[in-house]
């Protein structure tokens, strides 16, 4: 009943069987049956239903407090044996940029310190994460910081920051980022990323209007089309960033803003062990020495 309880949290976090559904990866049917099922397990209603509206009741109400409880138990409960080799299963949410560059390295250095420990990559976007991790779906994730604070209940631990820079073709002249972005075809980093919000933001602020030709939000696809001079590009460069011979990164000089990249925990849930330990070899492996 571990996934049910949490889905009961999120409904309680966010006020409707569609609205939890859609945070944490689940249709409004899902989320209907999961309910359904902890309500025959515990033998008595949670929510008090009226045609397609439900709300809390004073049972569910005591149930949502008691489940908090409960899990937070769990969690422990799932690390407390030390000295023991570590086993079970680790849920992590990862965007795609670091899954292809520096996350693998984290990973093999963890998994030769844990190697019973099995881990579940998750792909996304960032905001789906947020959602994911607080009801409990996500162990951690690894995401682009958001624009805005994020829930209470969750906290945030910073891994690095990566400067954007203006990636051309190397037949482009010039070395002037501004004339080039209002001259030359515009690849855009997928609008609906954090990332993707931050050229947004970037482009607003310093008034420049680009021929948009081409959006995606993989890392590598925006630097192939590149190199097959598709257009030119804002995108993050990181110490793992590899660009082909005929690629060039142009620096935005006083104008550069930067991608924040960290892991989102619940704030309520100590991490055990094996997870701050996997923590600590994400720290080592985004910035090598």
């Amino acid at each position: 009943m571990i996934r049910e309880l949490k889905t009961l949290l999120a409904v309680a976090n966010y006020g409707t069987f569609a609205a939890a559904g859609e945070r944490i990866g689940l249709t409004q049917g899902a989320v209907s049956a999961q309910i359904h099922r902890l309500e025959d397990a515990l033998g008595f209603k949670l929510f008090d239903r009226t045609g397609r509206s439900a709300s809390l009741n004073a049972a569910g109400r005591e149930a949502v407090a008691r489940a908090g409880e409960l899990l937070q138990r769990w969690e422990q409960l799932r690390g407390m044996i030390e000295g023991a080799p570590a086993k079970g299963e680790l849920r992590i949410g990862a965007v795609a940029s670091v899954q292809s560059t520096w996350l693998p390295l984290a990973l093999k250095a963890f998994r030769d310190e844990f190697p019973y420990v099995t881990i579940k990559i998750m792909p996304g976007v960032s905001l789906m994460f947020l959602g994911q991790v607080e009801a409990g779906e996500l162990d951690l994730a690894i995401m682009i910081k958001q624009p805005f604070s994020p829930p209470r209940k969750l906290k945030w631990e910073s891994l690095a920051h990566d400067p954007f820079k203006l990636l051309c073709h190397e037949t482009v002249a010039g070395d002037d980022w501004r004339e080039i972005l209002l001259r030359e075809p515009f690849v855009r980093y997928d609008r609906s990323s954090f990332g993707g919000r931050q050229v947004t933001e970037f482009l607003k602020a310093n008034n420049i209007s680009t021929q948009y030709v081409l959006e995606l939000d993989d890392m590598e696809g925006i630097v192939q089309a590149v190199r097959r001079q598709i257009g030119v590009a804002l995108m993050p460069i990181t110490p793992h960033t590899s660009l082909p011979g005929d690629v060039r990164a142009i620096p935005l000089g006083e104008a550069t803003f930067f991608r924040e990249l960290g892991v989102v925990s619940q704030e309520s849930l100590t991490l055990g062990s094996v997870t701050k330990r996997l923590v600590e070899h994400l720290k080592h492996a985004v910035r090598p020495s």
